[in-house]
C-alpha cells in the first residue's frame, strides 16, 4: 500500500504521524511525507522520503499558525502531492480540512493523527463537564463551518460528502492520550480510538544537549530543574513577568523551550536557560516537574517520564487539555492571578506524591500502549475496509478496537 503522510509540519503533529509513519514502513508499506521544506532534515531522520509542499503549492498551508487560513492551499498542495505518489491512503493531522476534501476529491481513505483528548462533542455523555475555556458545542460548531467553508471554496459543495456524520474525523481518529484523560461516562465517537502517544522525536546532535547540562549545573547552583514549554498565547497573558519572578532567587533553575511563543523575555538575574529545540526528551529526564499552556507534546512527553504537570492555559485546546489533566489528577492549573504565587505553586507540585504518583500511574499505562503498532492497525484496518464494495461500507467501518 502507498501511504502518504501529510500532517501539519509543526513537531506536535509531525512526529506523531512519523511514529505511525515507521511503524507501517516496517510492516512493508510504501510510506511518504508531504511537508514543509523546514521539516524536511526531521523527516530524513525518520528515515522516510519527503516531498516538499511548496513546491505543490503549499505555502503556508502545513503551519499550524495557519490552519485556519489555507484550507484550500493545503487541498491543492495534497491532492498534486497525493496524485503524484499514486497514494492509496493519507495519514493526516486533526484540523486539516485540506487533507480530509483531498481524500475525498482522490476516493481514498484517511486517518487522522488527534491530540491527547478529544476535541470536539461526545458521541454520548459528558454532561457535567466543567469548561475552562469554550464549549465542546462551540468548538464543534465552528469547526464544522470552517470545514463547510473550505469545502465550498474548493469546489466540493455540491457533491455529497463523504461522512455526512462526523466529517472531522476522516475514516479514523486517533487520540494520543488515554480514556482517563476523557470526561467519566462520555462515550466516544464512531471512527474515533484511543491508541496511545506516538512517542517519537529527533535526537540531540552530538555534544547538544551535554552543552545544556552543562549550562545548568554552572548556573543553576544545584536547584532542581522545572522544563517550561510555552506553546502560543492566543492573545492571552504571556507568562514572562511570572516565569521571571518565580525563577529569580527563588528554589527552581529553569529550562525555557520558547516553542510557538513570541517575544521571549527573560529577567538578566532570572535562572533561566531558554531554548528552542526540535527534542524535549532529555529536557523533561533531568526535570522535577513540567510547566506547560497545556498542548498535548509536553502534556504527553511529561507523563511518559512521570513528571507532574503545573498548566496555564491559553486559548484554542489548551483549556480543554489542561480541565482533562486537572480532572485525571496529573496537573494543577496555575490561575495567573497575582494573589497566587508561581514559586510557591510549583513547590506544592513537586512536594505532592499523589500527584506524582498519578503521573507515574498514568504515564506507565500510556507507554505500555505500543501507539505506533495501534495505529498502524488500525489505518491497515481502515485499507481493507475501503477495499469492500461502497454498498457495504457502513457495515464494514466499525469502530477500531
Amino acid at each position: 500500500m502507498k501511504i502518504l503522510l501529510c500532517p501539519l509540519s509543526d513537531g506536535g503533529y509531525l512526529y506523531p504521524a512519523l511514529a505511525a509513519g515507521r511503524e507501517l514502513r516496517r510492516r512493508g508499506h510504501h510510506v511518504g511525507v508531504l511537508a514543509r521544506s523546514s521539516a524536511g532534515p526531521v523527516v530524513a531522520e525518520a528515515g522516510l522520503p519527503c516531498a516538499v509542499a511548496e513546491e505543490f503549492g503549499g505555502h503556508r498551508a502545513f503551519s499550524a499558525t495557519w490552519w485556519g487560513k489555507t484550507g484550500a492551499a493545503q487541498y491543492r498542495a495534497v491532492l498534486r502531492a497525493a496524485r503524484a505518489a499514486r497514494a492509496d491512503l493519507l495519514v493526516t493531522s486533526v484540523l486539516c480540512n485540506g487533507a480530509l476534501l483531498a481524500a475525498e476529491a482522490l476516493d481514498i481513505p484517511v486517518a487522522v493523527v488527534g491530540l491527547s483528548a478529544h476535541l470536539w462533542d461526545y458521541r454520548s455523555g459528558g454532561d457535567g463537564e466543567q469548561h475552562l475555556g469554550r464549549t465542546r458545542e462551540s468548538r464543534t460548531r465552528d469547526s464544522l463551518d470552517l470545514h463547510a467553508a473550505t469545502r465550498e471554496e474548493v469546489g466540493l459543495a455540491g457533491r455529497a460528502p463523504r461522512w455526512a456524520h462526523d466529517p472531522l474525523l476522516g475514516d479514523a481518529l486517533l487520540l494520543r492520550g488515554d480514556p482517563a484523560l476523557e470526561h467519566p461516562g462520555a462515550e466516544l465517537p464512531e471512527r474515533v480510538a484511543h491508541v496511545g502517544p506516538l512517542s517519537w522525536e529527533p535526537a540531540p546532535r552530538q555534544g547538544e544537549w551535554e552543552a545544556v547540562e552543562e549550562h545548568m549545573g554552572r548556573t543553576g547552583g544545584g536547584k532542581p530543574v522545572v522544563y517550561v514549554h510555552l506553546g502560543r498565547f492566543f492573545g492571552g497573558r504571556t507568562l514572562w513577568p511570572r516565569l521571571n519572578e518565580a525563577f529569580t532567587g527563588g528554589p527552581f533553575q529553569a529550562v525555557v523551550e520558547q516553542g510557538r511563543s513570541t517575544d521571549p523575555a527573560p529577567a538578566p538575574d532570572a535562572d533561566i536557560l531558554l531554548v528552542r529545540k526540535p527534542w524535549m526528551g532529555p529536557l523533561v529526564d533531568a526535570a522535577d516537574l513540567v510547566l506547560a499552556n497545556g498542548t498535548s507534546a509536553p502534556v504527553l512527553s511529561a507523563l511518559l517520564r512521570g513528571r507532574p504537570l503545573v498548566l496555564s492555559p491559553n486559548g484554542s485546546e489548551q483549556p480543554l487539555l489542561t480541565g482533562a489533566c486537572v480532572r485525571a489528577g496529573v496537573a494543577v492549573r496555575d490561575p495567573k492571578t497575582p494573589s497566587v504565587d508561581l514559586s510557591a505553586l510549583l513547590e506544592s507540585v513537586s512536594r505532592d506524591e499523589g500527584l506524582r504518583s498519578r503521573a507515574r500511574a498514568l504515564g506507565d499505562r500510556l507507554a505500555a500502549a505500543d501507539g505506533a503498532a495501534r495505529a498502524a492497525d488500525i489505518v491497515e484496518r481502515v485499507a481493507q475496509a475501503y477495499a469492500i464494495p461502497k454498498e457495504n461500507h457502513e457495515y464494514a467501518i466499525s469502530r477500531p478496537r
